[in-house]
């Protein structure tokens, strides 16, 4: 699944929010492969979302949201949307644009009537998904076009073939975290014993513990750890930074595996070298093949230093003043056009004004 426009009112911290995934035109020698639909090269897709913005943001927010939005496809039950409403008395609103394995744009429309008078499992709620065929020549704007116009056919969720989707989110605080693991591959064993390794030195190797299922053991100098069915038994051993090592692994494993579409990741790396976050993020973007798609939240502004196109950076950014979008998208590809432009400089300039406010802070000071 490969989502192409976001809209959202009055969910979590969400208020008259937009942001798009399509980009205008082809970039010459981008570093980032596959843009676009195979065999429909004008219908481009921002394959790399890399998302920054100070705290509090909206960042995790747009995440979860979206987590709630592709678990729909489960069963179709609309009250993980009603429980996050932000205003009771408002109505709320999600509208996602999105494109699966077939040639289509679906549009998955959601509206609650506010009713502070009933219980939330009663509103009232009107959705629908509907869609337009993708002509070889046809872009997004094209098709969404269509939609707007009501042109599209109706259809009912479970007809949507959707492939998987991951999401990672910094829970080190959690002693009940369960981490992912590909049991049946080999390669999944050599890519986590090759980043706990980096991570950690002093790990001497990583095996399968053959007499249980999906269970492997840590070996370090002087003990052992556990991971049984994404569980580690001492928690206490293995650093924060380590224990993000299980996530990443995971998904670059997953990623080559070729076993999820969509990957959502924020602040994975909160606990890791910079170094080692930008070596990463490079082997996931080039072991992204295919309809795959990855949202990447950060606060590491070496990532600025990595060679990706402008379009592939998203600033969020948040101002309480603003009743009706506190929080706004910044694209970075807006504001620089040239190819010379150097968005490292942008972001410690705060040309996008995306930078906290440290005033009160100062303020301590005086005391």
């Amino acid at each position: 699944m490969i989502i192409m426009d976001i809209k959202a009112d009055n969910l979590y911290g969400l208020k008259n929010f937009h942001m798009n995934m399509s980009y205008p035109k082809k970039i010459v020698d981008s570093t980032i492969i596959g843009e676009y639909l195979e065999g429909r090269p004008n219908f481009r897709y921002k394959k790399i979302n890399i998302i920054m913005g100070a705290n509090a943001t909206g960042k995790t927010s747009l995440g979860k949201l979206l987590m709630l939005f592709a678990n729909y496809f489960k069963d179709g039950d609309h009250r993980r949307f009603v429980n996050i409403i932000d205003d009771k008395e408002k109505d709320a609103a999600l509208i996602i644009d999105f494109v699966t394995n077939e040639d289509f744009l679906y549009r998955f429309s959601l509206r609650i009537a506010a009713d502070i008078e009933e219980e939330p499992a009663e509103r009232q709620v009107e959705s629908k998904i509907y869609y337009t065929s993708i002509g070889r020549r046809d872009n997004y704007e094209l098709c969404a076009e269509r939609l707007d116009k009501g042109q599209g056919e109706e259809v009912e969720y479970e007809d949507i073939d959707l492939r998987g989707w991951y999401f990672s989110y910094p829970q080190d605080a959690w002693k009940n975290k369960t981490y992912g693991s590909i049991e049946n591959d080999e390669r999944y064993l050599y890519i986590l014993e090759q980043i706990l390794k980096t991570l950690d030195p002093s790990i001497q190797e990583v095996i399968k513990v053959r007499e249980l299922n999906n269970t492997y053991a840590i070996k370090l100098n002087h003990q052992e750890v556990i991971i049984k069915d994404g569980k580690i038994t001492e928690t206490d051993v293995l650093s924060s930074g380590t224990k993000a090592g299980l996530d990443i692994s995971y998904i670059i494993a997953s990623i080559i595996c070729n076993r999820h579409d969509l990957y959502y990741c924020d602040e994975l790396f909160s606990y890791v070298n910079s170094d080692v976050e930008k070596t990463c993020l490079s082997i996931i973007i080039e072991k992204l093949q295919g309809r795959k798609q990855l949202f990447f939240t950060t606060h590491n502004t070496d990532i600025l230093d990595m060679q990706l196109p402008k379009h592939a950076f998203t600033f969020l950014k948040k101002d309480a003043a603003d009743q009706k979008m506190p929080i706004k998208c910044v694209n970075a590809s807006e504001f620089l056009k040239r190819n010379t432009d150097c968005l490292k400089n942008a972001v410690e300039n705060d040309l996008f004004c995306t930078k906290p406010a440290l005033d009160k802070l100062y303020e301590i000071a005086d005391l």
